[in-house]
């Protein structure tokens, strides 16, 4: 027999979820509803003389029409939108049902077909909300992903078609780390940026990415009556490995890396299971010598990176010439070879 706390609980979660249930719908409802206008609205500019033009005049007479008796959802602005929507989106029968219409004006504002679609395939797959997604797409989140990967990968990755098998598929290079609310011209004590991590730890997971869960902080090794600590362990469910990261608040040396590399042996011989891969293990570090990391580590390495980090938002032409400026170093050193 059922308790009565036990009871209440049970019928406390069909509650929300019968109410989560039915604003999706009313949402999708509203979505749908704005796809149709904007088809309306697309299909009969097209019966104009001169399109953009009766385009204008028909949308500014729409809205001098509907928004005194409907509000402020059928402004000039929003109709624009509408029809934007359905120019971007043409096939209704396409539209994710997970998709709210936030997250579709977030979605039409981006041009590039191959990009819009990366968003798409990870909100659906990891429920993000509307902030997520914002945030995902203003921290330029795929291009900083095509640094090491090409846009085929990167997308069916995303779509889960493929999963990574090297950590560059998943390892964002540089990370941005805003919402930790430090000021980048101040200085910093390596434990001061770690509790901030973990005091903002649903924000760092989601700009790690896929398949993250966090395992501990401060992880203790013990080695013939000397004590180290890995500053945070993660583990990558589709990878089937740990992550190990070490904050550096200043740029890194050869001796960062040889103590990351010993952490990751550590783990690879105690800690790993037969079935899982081995150990990743990243130095996020405040700023990096990419000939440095690639002299100090053996060749062929694929088990220790470096990652800077960014403490504020670059614009998407500070992150393109950034990672072009990387690239072209990295060719540099190639045919120096």
């Amino acid at each position: 027999m059922l308790t009565n706390k036990t009871l209440i609980s049970e019928i406390k979660n069909i509650i929300s979820h019968s109410r989560e249930k039915a604003v999706r719908s009313v949402d999708n409802q509203r979505t749908l509803m704005y796809w149709h206008i904007g088809q309306r609205i697309f299909e009969e500019e097209q019966h104009g003389e001169d399109r953009a033009e009766y385009g204008t005049y028909l949308i500014k007479s729409l809205s001098e029409e509907l928004q005194p008796e409907f509000g402020s959802g059928f402004s000039y602005r929003q109709l624009n939108w509408y029809r934007q929507f359905y120019k971007t989106f043409p096939i209704v029968s396409a539209l994710r049902t997970q998709l709210n219409w936030t997250q579709y004006k977030l979605l039409t504002s981006i041009d590039d077909e191959h990009k819009r679609e990366y968003y798409i395939a990870e909100s659906v797959k990891n429920n993000w909300s509307a902030r997520q997604l914002e945030r995902q797409i203003n921290s330029s989140l795929y291009e900083r992903l095509l640094i090491s990967n090409d846009k085929e990968s990167v997308l069916a990755i995303a779509k889960g078609d493929v999963l990574p098998i090297e950590p560059l598929q998943i390892i964002k290079d540089p990370m941005i780390l805003e919402f930790l609310g430090l000021k980048r011209e101040s200085a910093y004590y390596e434990k001061d940026f770690e509790q901030a991590i973990i005091t903002h730890l649903q924000d760092f997971l989601l700009e790690l990415g896929n398949g993250f869960s966090f395992v501990a902080r401060q992880k203790r090794i013990h080695l013939d009556g000397d004590d180290f600590f890995v500053d945070l362990v993660f583990y990558n469910r589709l990878m089937q490995c740990f992550v190990l990261f070490e904050i550096k608040t200043k740029k890194l040396n050869h001796e960062d890396l040889g103590q990351l590399q010993m952490y990751v042996n550590y783990f690879d011989r105690k800690e790993k299971l037969e079935h899982e891969n081995k150990t990743i293990g990243i130095l996020l570090c405040a700023d990096k010598n990419n000939s440095l990391v690639k002299f100090t580590l053996p060749e062929n390495n694929k088990s220790v990176l470096a990652s800077k980090y960014e403490l504020y938002l670059p614009t998407e032409s500070q992150l393109l010439e950034a990672l072009k400026m990387e690239l072209d170093e990295f060719q540099t050193n190639e045919n120096k070879e």
